[in-house]
C-alpha cells in the first residue's frame, strides 16, 4: 500500500504526455504517475479528452487505481464556475471525498514582448491559470475542509525572475503566488496544507522545441545550478506526493521551488 492509498487528488491539465525515452513528458502527468504509485484515486482534467483518456488506460492498468477523466477548460468566454463545478460535482458523485487539489493547468502566449501583447493573450494566461486555480480553490474548499487536505499549485520562475516574453504567464503566475500565500493563512485553521512550486521540468513540449529550434534553445534555455531539469515524475510529482503526505506535514505557505536549485527552498 502506498502513502496515499484511498486519497482522492483533482490534477489540473493531466493528459498523458511522453519524452522521446519514454519517460513522462508533462508535469501534469508525472505528478498523475506518482500519485498512482502511491495508490491515489484520481480525477484529472485538461482540453484533450485523447490524452486524458491514454492517461486513465496507462494508470488504471499499471497501477489498480481509478482514474476519472473531465475534459474542462477555463477561458474568457466560459461560464468558469459552472465549468470547475462540474469537476467537483463528478468527483463527488463518483468518489464521495476530495483529499487534494493540485492546479497545474497553465496555457499561455510565450515569446511575445509585453507592448505587443493583445488582451486575448493576455486573458489567455490569466483564465487558463489564475482564474483556474481561484475557481478550483473556492469549490474544493468545502471538501478539503472535511478530509484536512493540501492545495498544491504552480508558480514559475518567469515572475520571480521577469523572463522576457512572458509577461502574461508571469502576470498569471505571481498570482497564483498570493492567492496561495492568502489560501495558506486563512486555512490554517481548518487544517488544509497549501503550498505553491516553481518548478523547471524537462517536459516533451521542451524537447520538441529543443528540436525544432536548436538556436533559439540554446540562447534561451538555460540548464538549471543542479546540472539537470527536473524530471517530471521522479523530482516534481515525488514532491507533490510528499506535500500531500499523511505522514509529512509542510510548513504551509512556504514557496519550494525547484527552478533553482532543484528541491532547495529559498
Amino acid at each position: 500500500m502506498g502513502c496515499l492509498t484511498g486519497k482522492v487528488a483533482i490534477i489540473t491539465g493531466a493528459g498523458r504526455a511522453v519524452l522521446s525515452d519514454g519517460r513522462c513528458g508533462s508535469i501534469g502527468y508525472g505528478i498523475a504517475t506518482a500519485y498512482a504509485k502511491e495508490g491515489a484515486n484520481l480525477v484529472i482534467t485538461g482540453r484533450n479528452v485523447q490524452k486524458l483518456e491514454a492517461a486513465k488506460e496507462e494508470l488504471e492498468q499499471l497501477y489498480s487505481i481509478q482514474v476519472l477523466t473531465i475534459q474542462a477548460d477555463t477561458n474568457a468566454d466560459a461560464d468558469n464556475e459552472t465549468v470547475v463545478g462540474n469537476v467537483i460535482k463528478q468527483t463527488i458523485d463518483t468518489f464521495g471525498r476530495i483529499d487534494i487539489l493540485i492546479n497545474n493547468a497553465q496555457a499561455s502566449a510565450s515569446g511575445v514582448p509585453l507592448a505587443e501583447h493583445t488582451t486575448e493573450q493576455f486573458n489567455l494566461a490569466l483564465y487558463s491559470g489564475l482564474y483556474a486555480t481561484f475557481y478550483y480553490m473556492k469549490a474544493c474548499y468545502p471538501y478539503l475542509k472535511e478530509t484536512k487536505g493540501s492545495v498544491i499549485n504552480f508558480a514559475s520562475g518567469a515572475g520571480l525572475f521577469g523572463n522576457f516574453g512572458q509577461c502574461a504567464y508571469a502576470a498569471a503566475k505571481e498570482g497564483i503566488r498570493g492567492l496561495t500565500r492568502v489560501a495558506a493563512t486563512e486555512w490554517a485553521k481548518d487544517g488544509i496544507n497549501v503550498n505553491i512550486i516553481c518548478p523547471l521540468a524537462w517536459t516533451a513540449q521542451l524537447e520538441q522545441f529543443q528540436n525544432a529550434y536548436p538556436d533559439a534553445f540554446e540562447k534561451n534555455v538555460h540548464t538549471p545550478p543542479a546540472g539537470h531539469f527536473g524530471d517530471a515524475e521522479n523530482e516534481i510529482g515525488r514532491v507533490c506526493v510528499q506535500l500531500a503526505s499523511p505522514d509529512f506535514k509542510y510548513m504551509t505557505g512556504e514557496t519550494l521551488t525547484l527552478e533553482g536549485g532543484l528541491g532547495q527552498r529559498p
